[in-house]
């Protein structure tokens, strides 16, 4: 299932739409043939309203009353550099940044290496094999100005590429403004320094270091039709090291803390992550909404895998008596646990609803944290099993919710999107499979 994208700003990178990066740069001329396709794709409705915003909106950005009053502005390099302090000052103003102006810049400046990040992270994991095809235009990805790259966009010099580049380029920086300042807002930044404080103080064991890991690796045996685990043992780095993985066989190293519960020491294999902001831009992509505050909900997140259902159990009530400890209750909200049930649901588009796991948030200092834990079994499922693991995931829901046909529509990049997909899955299957 893809998203419009039609009530959002994102309906501006809709090819197909009355916003699409044509040949030529847009220019209002009545008689003009853009002007006459313009007039048919808006009609007199709300797709009208929307248009005269953006137009209008464009206008007071770049301090000009109509479009040709841009190209004038786009040869006179003087009011260029004049427009392009007031921009990001307004930037500035509208993001709630503050400091000084060269600070503002360096912010504004920050949201355009977010935004080259999200292609380049498409570039180097979900499109790897299409790397080239998609690379971008050399000229925008240097450029970091907001007004420059919104001059691009109706400057007859550049090739359409380039143009469409530029406007995805600022509707990116956008997100990750949008994202910067709900971070501020929220103060992700130190709760995710209290959430450490937290684990080290009150839930890991005493009895190692902070950061202390033993190194162990988990030797699976997975069946032939859908590569699931079907038996697991524990050996040590010396063991692995000496072993090569049979056919149908995964050498999975993890990297194991400790935590304390009635005298015993329990190994738990724990990821913890705060979700870096091209991650986040993509969450808003996927869900087809601009405001973080409402698409990502998962900003402070732990995944634990430990060897049992039961120590699963002991672990929750750990996390609920150690919050006590820290004197603040914890309250688990959201609560689905498909590791006992065998019921699993998926709400997001391109997931499978083979993934059992057991996940919650909980509630405690202030915080809302997302915790997902595994057994050895269903995470190495989770990583190798066909159609459910991990690597496939990331592709799908990059294709199936239409992200990747936004960002890189085929009229520009000359790529069937539905073609890829299917290639990109049986290539991430093989390297699970075969290596």
């Amino acid at each position: 299932m893809k998203h419009n994208y039609q009530d959002n700003i994102f309906l501006l990178l809709n090819q197909k739409g009355p916003f699409a990066t044509l040949e030529h740069p847009f220019t209002e001329s009545t008689f003009s043939s853009q002007s006459r396709l313009m007039a048919g794709l808006l009609d007199r409705g709300e797709m009208a309203t929307k248009y005269r915003i953006i137009r209008n909106q464009i206008f007071e950005f770049l301090n000009v009353r109509s479009f040709s009053e841009i190209n004038t502005l786009i040869r006179d390099p003087k009011q260029r550099q004049d427009i392009d302090r007031r921009a990001y000052m307004l930037l500035g103003n509208m993001f709630g940044i503050k400091g000084t102006d060269r600070e503002i810049i360096s912010t504004v400046n920050n949201y355009s290496r977010t935004a080259d990040g999200v292609i380049r992270y498409l570039r180097n994991k979900v499109l790897a094999n299409y790397s080239s095809h998609i690379e971008m235009t050399n000229e925008i990805d240097a450029i970091s100005s907001p007004s420059q790259l919104l001059l691009i966009i109706f400057d007859e010099r550049y090739h359409q590429k380039a143009r469409f580049e530029a406007k995805r380029k600022l509707i990116l920086m956008k997100l990750a403004g949008s994202i910067d300042q709900r971070e501020r807002e929220t103060d992700i930044e130190n709760k995710f320094a209290r959430f450490l404080d937290f684990l080290n103080d009150h839930v890991w064991s005493k009895q190692a270091k902070i950061g202390e890991l033993e190194i162990v690796y988990l030797l699976s045996n997975h069946e032939k039709a859908n590569f699931t685990c079907q038996d697991i043992r524990i050996i040590s780095r010396k063991e692995a090291e000496e072993m090569k993985p049979a056919p149908r066989q995964k050498l999975t190293l993890i990297k194991r803390r400790r935590f304390s519960e009635n005298g015993r020491e329990i190994p738990i294999y724990v990821s913890i992550r705060k979700k870096p902001s091209e991650a986040k831009v993509l969450k808003l992509l996927r869900k087809g909404e601009e405001n973080p505050a409402v698409a990502v909900d998962d900003e402070l997140g732990l995944m634990g895998v430990l060897e049992s259902s039961q120590d699963i159990k002991i672990f929750q009530k750990h996390l609920t008596s150690s919050a006590i400890k820290a004197d603040s209750f914890m309250a688990l909200e959201d609560i689905s646990d498909s590791l006992t049930s065998n019921r699993c649901s998926s709400k997001n588009i391109g997931s499978s609803s083979k993934t059992p796991m057991f996940k919650f948030f909980a509630r405690l200092g202030g915080m809302r944290v997302e915790f997902i834990v595994h057994t050895y079994k269903s995470y190495l499922n989770y990583i190798y099993q066909r159609d459910v693991s991990h690597d496939e995931y990331e592709v799908k829901r990059i294709f199936d919710t239409g992200v990747a046909e936004l960002l890189f529509p085929q009229s520009i990049y000359f790529l069937d999107m539905k073609k890829i997909r299917d290639r990109q899955l049986h290539w991430f299957r093989r390297q699970i499979e075969e290596l």
